[in-house]
């Protein structure tokens, strides 16, 4: 709980991760892992979305007046953030946890009513917040890492500290490594998402997702005394934002848009000449996520023409999904049940999730190397849901993370352990 809420008071954006990166990777060490850091976790060559420079200095700032060594920071600015941790303890099998690091664009709430911030522990970090329950996740996986080293297995077990997974393409990063290549069984974990307290999900499904800026460039002109000589690239960003939402949804699965945010104008009486939308398309497959690509494309071209101006589509990033593997959800939730974990009243198999995880690359990966894979939700009551700024998770749901992990890590890593 403590490492939770020091975290939680120091939240970092997706690769701005320099405080957590290095307060994970310490600890690791002094638990007699061998660790990869930063360029050795990650490999940035692969496509990815760093938030703007300004950003990414006032993150680093800030962890070198926390007391982080400035080489160490400017190393990670360089070559991304992130932690891979490894123990062996012979040539038994390899077993994998992914954790992630990254915080939110998100003022926390100062109300009394939160607890963060009535206990103490609210963000210091202005307009950045832990609220997904990152935080979480990393306290659990430096739980189980503490446990592990102390456990008694036949293989080795690799934790992986994943950054920038909130829209960052932290997880394609990390699967391009080659860290993953010798995983028999991966699994990834998060608090929350619908399950309750008390429940162990062993299979969670996403949506995939690809995110998109939308922008229109037309002709500013005076709204009055020439208006015909203008472009109106507003409302053609209108036009396609009403027009996204009348996409038909498709027979074969569950599909979705939404346009986040519409940036146009300069003043009243002036024909907006551009206009920039970001927007997210999910489909339950990959197939279906390109459909929703394919319509959105169209709509953007259907709008630039109907106003005459220029529309481009680019597309920031992707997440795939991953089927439900029924085998490995039975394996992962016989281990829970075998361990009789505190806090553990139900163990399900299977649950579909509307949200989308870039964790999926990792999972692919491992199963493309000829590995198992799945994805743990580990129930929690939320005081507001995720993504919000009074989010908060109920603390007792990180010990049932840590002794659920520890306990498929040490049975998978083992030779028994099929």
């Amino acid at each position: 709980m403590e490492t939770r809420r020091r975290l939680h008071a120091h939240p970092e954006v997706g690769w701005c991760e320099f405080r957590t990166t290095a307060l994970v990777a310490d600890r690791l060490r002094e638990l007699g892992y061998d660790v990869a850091v930063g360029p050795d976790a990650v490999d940035t060559e692969t496509e990815t979305t760093p938030p703007d420079e300004e950003v990414v200095a006032e993150h680093a700032d800030r962890a070198v007046e926390a007391g982080v060594d400035p080489a160490f920071v400017e190393r990670l600015r360089e070559g991304g953030t992130g932690v891979v941790a490894s123990l062996s303890r012979g040539d038994g099998p390899v077993a994998g946890l992914r954790v992630d690091m990254d915080a939110l664009p998100v003022r926390e709430s100062d109300d009394d009513d939160h607890r963060p911030a009535r206990e103490g522990f609210t963000s210091e970090a202005p307009g950045v917040m832990h609220a997904c329950g990152h935080d979480g996740h990393t306290a659990i996986g430096l739980g189980v890492a503490e446990r592990v080293a102390a456990a008694d297995f036949d293989g080795t077990v690799k934790l992986f500290f994943q950054p920038a997974e909130e829209g960052g393409g932290g997880g394609r990063a990390m699967t391009a490594s080659g860290h993953l290549d010798d995983v028999d069984l991966f699994v990834a974990l998060h608090l929350g998402l619908g399950v309750p307290m008390g429940t162990v999900v062993t299979s969670l499904e996403f949506l995939a997702v690809s995110g998109h800026d939308v922008t229109f460039t037309g002709r500013a002109a005076h709204s009055a005394a020439a208006p015909e000589e203008g472009r109106n690239a507003l409302l053609a960003a209108a036009t396609a934002t009403q027009n996204l939402y009348a996409v038909s949804r498709h027979a074969e699965g569950a599909t979705r848009i939404n346009v986040g945010t519409l940036d146009a104008g300069t003043a009243g009486n002036v024909i907006p000449e551009s206009a920039e939308m970001s927007v997210v398309t999910r489909g339950e497959t990959d197939d279906l996520c390109a459909y929703m690509e394919t319509r959105l494309r169209e709509v953007v071209e259907g709008a630039a023409t109907t106003h005459g101006v220029e529309g481009e589509v680019t597309t920031r990033g992707r997440t795939v999904s991953a089927d439900h593997d029924p085998a490995t959800a039975e394996r992962v939730a016989a281990a829970v049940e075998a361990a009789n974990v505190d806090g553990v009243d139900a163990v399900e198999t299977h649950r579909a999730v509307s949200g989308s995880e870039d964790a999926c690359y990792l999972m692919q990966r491992v199963r493309d190397h000829g590995g198992e894979a799945t994805y743990v939700g580990i129930g929690t009551d939320l005081a507001d849901a995720h993504h919000t700024a009074r989010f908060d998770v109920d603390e007792a749901s990180l010990a049932v993370g840590i002794e659920s992990m520890t306990a498929v890590l040490t049975a998978a890593a083992s030779d028994g352990g099929d």
